[in-house]
């Protein structure tokens, strides 16, 4: 038990201080510490963050650090996503998702590296922009959504580089919204989850009391961190996990079931329309993304910058 307490404080502490990253570390922290099975972890991970991300929201919204229009647009697209996600995770096996897991982790933080860039002396953004690029926030939103329900994490580590990376806002202004988000990705993921999985309601309340408390103490400290210090170090947390979580998943055993379905009577069918859906999906992304882009240079040169 004191061994789960001081993860789960851990945890909370990160999802306070980065607006993200407690999922990350909560599903790995279940299933390869303490040995919960794989769906199980995860229905946990939606309730124990959703609600650690709702009393972290507090400070940041305080702080006038959460965009309340990209957070509740980007939100609400995402809920749809998730809860398609959850259901559509009831088709993959345990192994499978904990390895999409940390795939998806390590890609993510090597673009938050990547993307960084130093903070020009003198110069400050604003932490929410007054214009709001709608169609580009409800397409990242609902992409973002569909990931997130289905490996099981609120969506801070993917949300905040998406925030940032796509929509454009100010890591500052991605930390808080982001708490918003989570909250709304984790009730519609739980959704999608509780169809196929039961919840274990003592381990949910361990878990939850360490996370409560962290995510508390982490969202004030965050006010005293410079924002490209907590992008390097989100970065780096997510790359390290997603490296550690791919070690212990991807096996010869995963490998040979990949090749059992492979050979299986519709799969092929099935790969194929799959692929024909991710070009349409990544064609509509890349044109919205697009016709994006001079409405948020506008936006940027607006304000100064």
């Amino acid at each position: 038990m004191l061994l789960t307490l001081t993860l789960s404080l851990i945890i909370g502490l990160l999802l306070g201080m980065l607006g993200g990253g407690g999922s990350i570390l909560a599903v790995p922290m279940l299933v390869y510490l303490l040995h919960i099975e794989a769906k199980t972890a995860i229905t946990t991970s939606f309730v124990v963050i959703g609600l650690s991300s709702l009393l972290a929201l507090i400070p940041h919204a305080r702080r006038h650090s959460v965009c309340w229009k990209s957070g509740v647009f980007f939100g609400l697209s995402g809920m749809v996503g998730a809860f398609a996600g959850g259901r559509w995770a009831a088709f993959f096996s345990p192994d499978l998702l904990m390895t999409l897991f940390g795939l998806i982790s390590l890609s993510t933080g090597l673009l938050m590296l990547r993307g960084a860039r130093p903070e020009a002396p003198g110069k400050t953004m604003k932490a929410c922009p007054t214009r709001v690029p709608y169609f580009r926030v409800l397409f990242d939103g609902f992409f973002v959504g569909g990931l997130t329900g289905m490996v099981g994490v609120g969506g801070g580590f993917l949300i905040v580089p998406a925030l940032t990376l796509l929509v454009g806002l100010p890591m500052q202004g991605a930390v808080g919204t982001s708490l918003l988000i989570i909250v709304m990705n984790a009730l519609a993921g739980l959704g999608g989850y509780s169809q196929h999985v039961d919840l274990d309601l003592p381990l949910i309340v361990e878990v939850a009391t360490g996370t409560l408390v962290g995510s508390g103490i982490g969202a004030v400290i965050s006010g005293y961190i410079k924002p490209a210090s907590l992008r390097r170090g989100f970065g780096l947390m997510v790359v390290a996990v997603g490296l550690y979580v791919l070690s212990q998943a991807f096996t010869a055993e995963l490998l040979a079931d990949a090749m059992t379905w492979l050979r299986g009577a519709h799969s092929e069918t099935w790969a194929i329309a799959t692929l024909m859906l991710g070009l349409i999906l990544a064609g509509i992304g890349r044109w919205i993304h697009k016709s994006d882009t001079t409405f948020l240079n506008t936006e940027h040169t607006a304000d100064g910058h």
